[in-house]
């Protein structure tokens, strides 16, 4: 069995279902239409990170085959993104001319450090970090690179100059006022080729109707073209893309060079890991499938690192591929596997083919892969229905349009904000024994209310969540206010089952609300406390001030030794009659008299 497990760890892709033809066609026909659509995205890429262009395929060919294979993902494919193209540049271009050998070759010293440190972390086991990332923040991170990808294609969508760099709303603005600059032929080549897909998605499901889009816009731009001419058209196409198989390269591991971008490869791991991670969450989300965090980091550490000796500059998950990927039906990661493939025999031989496929008929497909990326059902569920969730989302799906990594970070700061606020006020309430009819016994408690008994002396409180640094100052309130509002209520019983942990300012909390209670004549008894908790009580050294034999397990034994510390005097002109104990006394407060069995140590 462990020898199984440390297989499936070290080789995952071993240990994936069996893979039917019909699944396998499924994954080449999503691989194709993937191949086809990275071949101009990639060299786009490059040129953003200040390199060659074939340098932006070489980064979409073994790291997607590396990340495949050793990532948790299905459908997630590894390449080159916007996002990282630019860290890079940033990062190395005030060390080395952008397009020169030594730029190169930092760029690839950096995608070889950046892999090594994303693998580290993989093994590990700090996958776990990013499970701070809420599923809200997952949604609306999505929505808002859907919305981004979007709005990169519409320049290529109406066939108008749109500058680099804009940001989302300088987009919008600029494409309405220029809006009648568009260009009317290459508007028709993209709207034919979404409705194309978009009829195709609808009545042809068992078609991958990315490539019958594909085909079909290909077709009326070519026929445009040849009636019109290109330069009346306006209708530019891919063109021919020259390349050859990824040459070998090695990464420069002089001091100087390591020196110079190991402070940037931990800021680039950092960014791409949580973009990679987000962007597999994402489309779990969509596919249902689970997620394995370390396997993820493991598989984007290998990639970079077996990249960075294929002449690949930082690869990261990609939302327009792996969105792609999604929505053309791949069913494992053999689509992963196959695109890197095809784009090598694409690059290779296919060239002239590829060179006649129009440039807003790849806009016009990403287009409805953004669409496909929203989930409208839950976003308006959010939206309408969870009032703090609403929030997170909005400065998540904002923060994105503004800054891809950015509005990431803020979703993930504004979830731990109200997760953080939620916990410092873990909820409190006063229970009391459920009053039944004569002669039967009470089993469980009720939460107190002002039409029900309770005793004047103690108080039952339940606390559902933890105690911990943030809370301890709303459950020291809590606890305080029993005997403000009655200084007779000098006992306390801490219903402790479901807490679920205790750090050190709690368990002095509770040491000192014991002693607090001891010098009023009262004490503290907890109840029912997980192990982990008694553990964390006695390592902060609080067991004595509490007392061992006040931390019981049932609240019954709790109750049977506190009866018998509470004033007589009050138990004995009470009215309330809360715990059984309480029945051996008459209504006027009498005792019963001595032959009458008392009733107590029952179970409450």
């Amino acid at each position: 069995m462990i020898k199984t497990e440390a297989i499936q760890k070290f080789f995952p892709f071993l240990s994936w279902p069996r893979l039917t033809s019909g699944m396998l066609r499924s994954d080449a026909s999503a691989a194709l239409t993937g191949a086809i659509v990275v071949l101009p995205q990639a060299i786009a890429f490059a040129a953003i990170a200040g390199l060659p262009p074939q340098y932006g395929l070489y980064a979409a060919m073994i790291p997607a085959i590396i990340g495949a294979l050793w990532g948790s993902s299905w459908h997630m494919v590894t390449g080159p993104t916007t996002a990282i193209s630019i860290a890079v540049f940033a990062s190395i271009s005030a060390l080395a001319a952008p397009g020169s050998a030594e730029f190169v070759t930092l760029a690839i010293t950096l995608t070889f450090l950046v892999g090594l440190i994303q693998f580290i972390m993989g093994a590990a086991g700090l996958g776990a970090l990013v499970n701070f990332i809420s599923h809200t923040v997952i949604i609306g991170f999505t929505a808002g690179a859907a919305c981004l990808i979007a709005a990169s294609q519409l320049g290529q969508f109406l066939g108008m100059d749109i500058p680099r760099g804009m940001a989302f709303h300088n987009v919008l603005i600029h494409t309405a006022t220029h809006l009648s600059s568009s260009n009317g032929w290459v508007v028709l080549v993209s709207v034919v080729t979404l409705l194309s897909g978009l009829v195709a998605r609808r009545y042809l499901p068992k078609f991958p109707y990315m490539i019958m889009a594909m085909v079909v816009g290909t077709l009326v731009a070519l026929l445009l073209n040849l009636t019109l001419g290109q330069e009346r058209s306006g209708i530019s196409t891919v063109g021919i893309i020259r390349t050859a198989l990824p040459p070998l390269s090695a990464p420069d591991l002089s001091l100087s060079a390591i020196s110079a971008v190991l402070l940037p490869a931990f800021i680039v791991s950092m960014l791409a890991l949580t973009e990679a991670v987000a962007i597999a969450r994402s489309i779990a989300n969509l596919s249902g499938q689970r997620i394995h965090n370390n396997q993820e980091f493991i598989g984007q550490g290998l990639a970079n690192l077996v990249g960075s000796f294929f002449s690949a500059y930082t690869a990261c998950g990609s939302f327009n591929r792996s969105g792609l990927n999604y929505a053309s039906g791949a069913a494992s990661p053999m689509s992963a596997i196959f695109s890197a493939i095809f784009l090598i025999v694409i690059s290779m031989f296919a060239a002239p083919l590829v060179a006649y496929i129009p440039v807003p008929a790849i806009a016009a497909i990403l287009f409805i892969v953004a669409a496909s990326l929203i989930n409208v059902h839950q976003v308006t569920h959010i939206l309408l229905r969870q009032p703090q969730e609403r929030i997170v989302f909005l400065m998540t799906f904002i923060g994105t349009l503004v800054d891809l990594e950015r509005g990431l970070l803020l979703g993930i700061l504004t979830s731990l904000f109200f997760y953080l606020f939620r916990t410092s006020q873990p909820p409190i309430e006063e229970k009391t024994p459920e009053k039944l009819s004569s002669g039967q016994t009470p089993n469980s408690l009720i939460t107190a209310t002002p039409l029900t008994p309770i005793c004047p002396q103690a108080a039952l409180l339940e606390l559902r969540g933890s105690i911990y640094f943030g809370a301890v100052g709303h459950v020291r309130h809590h606890l305080n206010t029993v005997d403000a509002v009655d200084p007779r209520r000098k006992w306390v019983l801490l219903l402790a089952r479901r807490v679920n942990f205790i750090d050190f300012a709690g368990a002095e909390l509770l040491g000192e609300e014991a002693k607090r209670r001891r010098d009023m004549g009262g004490g503290l008894f907890i109840v029912g406390a997980p192990p982990q908790v008694h553990r964390s009580i006695e390592q902060a050294e609080q067991i004595n001030e509490i007392g061992l034999k006040r931390i019981v397990t049932h609240k019954s034994d709790a109750i049977a030794a506190l009866y018998p510390q509470l004033d007589s005097e009050v138990c004995r002109y009470c009215t309330q009659r809360v715990f059984l104990e309480c029945q051996q006394y008459l209504p006027s407060g009498e005792p019963r008299p001595a032959d009458t069995p008392s009733q107590a140590g029952i179970s409450t």
